[in-house]
C-alpha cells in the first residue's frame, strides 16, 4: 500500500474511532439521562426537581473534568480508554444502584468521564488527522455526540419499556460493545516518527494581544456561557416536556433521536465553514438559530413544532463550540488553551444552572413555558450581542499575526 494509502486509510481509523468515543462518552455517558427521566418519573423513582439536581450534578461533573485537564499528564490513549470502561461501569451503575445519593455520584462521575474523554480524544484524534495530512475529517469526529444521542434516544425508549433499570444496564452493554470495537485504533501512532504530528500541522501564529483582544476574549467567555444555559433545558428536558404537550402521543419518544440527528449535519458543516468567516457573526447566527428552535417549543406546541424545533436546536450544537474555539485561536493563537479553559468552565456554569432553574419552577407552575421563554431570551440577547460585537469590530483594523 502506497503512504497516501496508509494515512488515509490511518485518518479514517482515527477520524470513525473518535466519532464512536465522543458516542459513548457524550451520547450515552452524558445524555443517556434525558430520554431515561421520564421513564424515571413515570416509575415513581424520581420528581422532576430531583431529576434537574442529578442532571445538573452531571453537567458539575463535566465542568469538573474540563478544567482538570491540563493538570492531567496521563497518556491521551491511556485517559480515552479508562475514560470509556467507566463510563460503560456508570450506565450499568445507574440500573445496579437505586438511591438518590448514589445516582448523584454517579452522573456526576459520568459528567468527569464525558469531559475527560471529550478531551483527550479530541487532542488525540486531531493530532491522528495532522499525522495523516486529512485534517479536513475533523468534522466526521464531532458527529460523533449526535450519533449517540440518536442511540439513546431511540434505544433508551424501547429498553425502557422493561423498565429503567434495565434502560441503563442495556445502555452499559451497548457502550461496551462498541469500546471493544475501536480499542485497538488507540495504538495508531504510537510509533510515529518523531515531530511527526508538528511537521504535519502547521504551527499557529502566537499573537500579540492587544487592548480588542483582550475585549474580545471577555466577550467570548460571557457569552459561551449563555449558550450553555440557553440549550440545556431542552436538553435535559425534552421528552418530558414534549409529553406534557402531547399526552398519549407516541411522538415525544422520537424528538430526542431528532435532536441528535441534526447534530450530524451541523458538525459537518460547521467543520468546513471557511476559516476567513468572522466566528462572531457564525455564533451569532447559530444562537439565534437555536433561540428559535427553543421558541417552537413553546409558541407551536405540536408534532410539527416539536420536530422543527428539535432540529433548529440540534444542527448548531456542535458548531457552536467548533465556532467558539475557533474564535480562541483567532484571539490567542499556540497560548489559546487558557482562553478555551476559561470559555470551557462559562458553558458549564451555564448547563449547571439551566436544570437547578428549570425544574423546580415547573414543578411549581406544572409547565416549562417560563424556563423556555428565558433560554430561548438568553440565546436571543448572545446572538444580538455576538451580532454588536462582530459590527463593532468591521471599523476596527486587525492586529497581525507576529
Amino acid at each position: 500500500m502506497s503512504e497516501i494509502g496508509r494515512d488515509r486509510r490511518g485518518a479514517w481509523r482515527a477520524a470513525l474511532a473518535c466519532m464512536v468515543t465522543l458516542a459513548v462518552a457524550m451520547g450515552l455517558g452524558r445524555f443517556a439521562f434525558t430520554p431515561m427521566l421520564p421513564i424515571m418519573l413515570h416509575e415513581g423513582k424520581l420528581e422532576l426537581a430531583a431529576g434537574g439536581v442529578l442532571a445538573s450534578l452531571n453537567y458539575l461533573g463535566y465542568f469538573l473534568g474540563a478544567v482538570s485537564c491540563a493538570a492531567i499528564g496521563i497518556k491521551a490513549s491511556s485517559m480515552v480508554r479508562g475514560g470509556l470502561l467507566a463510563t460503560a461501569a456508570l450506565l450499568v451503575g445507574m440500573g445496579l444502584l437505586h438511591s438518590f445519593t448514589s445516582w448523584g455520584v454517579l452522573r456526576t462521575a459520568a459528567g468527569v468521564m464525558s469531559a475527560w474523554v471529550f478531551v483527550f480524544a479530541s487532542g488525540w484524534g486531531l493530532r491522528r488527522l495532522a499525522e495523516t495530512n486529512a485534517p479536513t475529517l475533523a468534522g466526521v469526529i464531532y458527529t460523533g455526540p449526535g450519533i449517540g444521542i440518536v442511540m439513546t434516544g431511540l434505544l433508551g425508549g424501547a429498553l425502557g419499556q422493561w423498565g429503567s433499570d434495565a434502560g441503563w444496564i442495556g445502555l452499559g452493554i451497548l457502550a461496551l460493545v462498541l469500546i471493544a470495537l475501536i480499542w485497538r485504533v488507540f495504538d495508531d501512532g504510537e510509533k510515529a516518527p518523531a515531530g511527526g504530528s508538528a511537521a504535519a500541522a502547521p504551527a499557529a501564529s502566537a499573537r500579540v494581544a492587544g487592548p480588542d483582544d483582550r475585549s474580545d476574549a471577555i466577550w467570548l467567555v460571557a457569552l459561551y456561557g449563555l449558550a450553555g444555559f440557553g440549550y440545556i433545558i431542552t436538553a435535559t428536558f425534552l421528552p418530558v416536556i414534549a409529553r406534557q404537550a402531547l399526552p398519549g402521543s407516541s411522538w415525544p419518544d422520537f424528538f430526542w433521536p431528532l435532536f441528535g440527528v441534526a447534530i450530524i449535519p451541523g458538525a459537518l458543516i460547521g467543520a468546513r465553514a471557511p476559516t476567513h468567516w468572522d466566528n462572531r457573526l457564525l455564533l451569532a447566527v447559530a444562537y439565534a438559530l437555536q433561540a428559535l428552535g427553543v421558541v417552537l417549543s413553546v409558541a407551536w406546541p405540536s408534532i410539527p413544532g416539536f420536530a422543527l424545533g428539535s432540529l433548529l436546536l440540534g444542527m448548531p450544537f456542535t458548531a457552536i463550540t467548533l465556532f467558539a474555539m475557533r474564535d480562541a485561536r483567532r484571539l490567542r493563537g499556540n497560548a489559546a488553551a487558557g482562553l478555551i479553559g476559561y470559555a470551557t468552565a462559562s458553558y458549564g456554569v451555564g448547563q449547571i444552572v439551566g436544570p437547578l432553574f428549570a425544574a423546580p419552577l415547573a414543578q411549581r407552575t406544572g409547565s416549562f413555558q417560563l424556563p423556555l421563554l428565558v433560554a430561548a431570551a438568553a440565546l436571543a440577547f448572545g446572538a444580538v450581542l455576538f451580532a454588536y460585537v462582530w459590527l463593532k469590530s468591521r471599523g476596527a483594523p486587525e492586529t497581525v499575526p507576529q
